[in-house]
């Protein structure tokens, strides 16, 4: 990334990481993910050399490392990266994340903030008073802020596309998704889906912390990652 698009999207993400005030963590948030969206669109300026996918291993700590794990997996998928669940190692659970620089970059920077956003955010939440399951409340809200702040990067990865100045941005992006499809197929040839399911009352609470942000566990062999519907 550019070096003074980045100082400013780091600068918004520090502030949103920082502030208490839902509302300014809105603003800083949605300003950030539209910086960043507008820069994956200009990525794709044809007069820059081509490059292949590439791909890393990222590796998220307890507690709620599956859940950190999923949330990681789903700010990839919505930069335009291919994420896979590979399961426990190496200290927690490991998302492996195919994606050309740009998106890789893109996703890398906003996931560790999302990550100390949604951390901080479930500690100050009290459940209610007749919840008595806590730990599934607090799970379910974990799914319910992901599952939004997924959304609302979609929204803002959409808009960024709907405006680029470059004509034939569709097709350039097809192409890219289908070389990155290619490289995941060549590491995985054996993908299977996985849907988390909640049993806590919290997912409605966490969807609309994850609206502020703006913008199971079954055991898997090592040849046959997850993917996130």
């Amino acid at each position: 990334m550019r070096g003074r698009t980045l100082e400013r999207v780091r600068k918004l993400l520090a502030k949103a990481e920082r502030t208490d005030n839902e509302h300014e963590r809105a603003a800083f948030m949605a300003a950030a993910s539209a910086l960043m969206a507008k820069y994956g669109i200009d990525s794709l300026d044809p007069e820059r050399p081509r490059q292949a996918p590439g791909d890393r291993i990222v590796t998220v700590p307890g507690p709620w490392a599956g859940e950190k794990a999923r949330l990681v997996s789903l700010v990839a998928q919505a930069l335009r990266c291919r994420p896979l669940l590979i399961g426990r190692g190496d200290g927690g659970h490991r998302v492996h994340v195919f994606g050309f620089a740009a998106d890789l970059e893109r996703a890398e920077l906003l996931a560790t903030s999302l990550l100390l956003q949604m951390a901080s955010g479930l500690a100050r939440v009290r459940p209610p008073g007749e919840v008595t399951a806590v730990r599934a409340y607090r799970r379910s809200w974990l799914l319910g802020f992901t599952d939004e702040v997924y959304r609302l990067l979609r929204e803002a990865e959409r808009r960024a596309e709907a405006e680029a100045p470059v004509a034939g941005t569709a097709l350039v992006l097809a192409d890219r998704h289908a070389e990155v499809e290619r490289a995941v197929a060549a590491a995985y040839p054996r993908i299977r889906l996985s849907v988390p399911r909640t049993s806590g009352s919290g997912y409605g609470d966490g969807v609309a912390a994850g609206r502020r942000a703006d913008l199971g566990r079954t055991r898997v062999h090592h040849d046959a990652p997850r993917e996130l519907t």
